[in-house]
C-alpha cells in the first residue's frame, strides 16, 4: 500500500471511529434522559404486563441522570416535569444493596403521608378499600409463610406502624398495617400479588429511585411457545 493510500485508509478509519463515538454519545444521552427499552422478566405484574413484554420507558417525565451502562455510574441529574403518584405503574432502581443496578416495574399503592393497611388481601388506603381490578390472587389455599420472611416484614413495618399494640404486631403478606408511608417515599406492589417481591418485603421506595413510566409495549413474545403476541403491541400499561 502506497503512502498516500495508507494515509487515506487511516483517515477513513478515524472518520468511522468519530462517527461511532458520536452515535454512542447520542445513544447514551437518549437512554439516560429520554427513552429506554425495558424487558419484563417475571410474572409479578400479570396481567398488566406479561413475561416477554418489551417496553419503551419515558425517563424524561421524572428527570434523569447520565448513566454509563454496566458500571453503575450516574451523574448530571436533570429535573423532570412531573411526579409519580398513586396507582401509576413505574420503573425504578432497586433499593437493595445486592442489586443496585436492577430496574424493576411495580404499581404505586401509596405515597408519602398515606396510611396503608391490607386485610385479607384487600388494600385500604387512608381508611378506604381500593378497587383494584388489575390485582391477581392466584395462590390456592394459604400455605405456611416463611418465618424469616415474616420477621423481615415486621422489622420493616414496625417503625411506621400506627396500630393500637405494636408489641403484638405480627404482619403477613396478606394482612398488615396500618402503616404510614414516610415523606418522599412510595409503597409499591406487583399486580400479581402472590408472585411479587415488593414493598411488603424490602420496604419503602425513595422518590429518587423512580426512573420512568412505561410508554407502550413495542414487542411481546410468548416465551413458552415463542410466538409474537400481536394483540399486545402498542398497549400502554395502566
Amino acid at each position: 500500500m502506497s503512502g498516500g493510500g495508507w494515509e487515506g485508509f487511516k483517515r477513513e478509519i478515524l472518520s468511522w471511529l468519530k462517527a461511532l463515538v458520536v452515535a454512542l454519545a447520542i445513544w447514551l444521552v437518549l437512554r439516560s434522559y429520554l427513552v429506554e427499552a425495558f424487558r419484563i422478566p417475571s410474572t409479578s405484574m400479570e396481567n398488566t404486563l406479561l413475561v416477554g413484554d418489551f417496553l419503551f420507558v419515558n425517563k424524561a417525565i421524572y428527570g434523569g441522570e447520565f448513566q454509563i451502562p454496566f458500571t453503575g455510574l450516574r451523574f448530571a441529574r436533570v429535573p423532570g416535569y412531573a411526579a409519580a403518584h398513586r396507582d401509576q405503574v413505574v420503573v425504578f432502581r432497586s433499593v437493595e444493596d445486592s442489586t443496585p443496578n436492577l430496574n424493576i416495574v411495580k404499581r404505586i399503592i401509596g405515597e408519602g403521608g398515606d396510611t396503608l393497611q391490607m386485610i385479607a388481601d384487600t388494600v385500604y388506603r387512608n381508611g378506604r378499600p381500593l378497587a383494584e381490578p388489575y390485582a391477581l390472587h392466584l395462590a390456592v389455599g394459604s400455605p405456611p409463610e416463611d418465618p424469616m420472611r415474616l420477621r423481615q416484614i415486621r422489622e420493616i413495618q414496625l417503625p411506621r406502624y400506627v396500630g393500637p399494640d405494636p408489641a403484638s404486631y405480627h404482619p403477613t403478606t396478606h394482612d398488615w398495617g396500618p402503616i404510614v408511608i414516610p415523606d418522599d417515599h412510595y409503597f409499591v406492589m406487583g399486580d400479581n400479588r402472590d408472585e411479587s417481591y415488593d414493598s411488603r418485603f424490602w420496604g419503602f421506595l425513595p422518590r429518587a429511585h423512580v426512573v420512568g413510566r412505561p410508554l407502550f409495549i413495542y414487542m411481546s413474545v410468548d416465551t413458552r411457545s415463542f410466538r409474537i403476541r400481536w394483540n399486545r403491541l402498542f398497549r400502554r400499561p395502566v
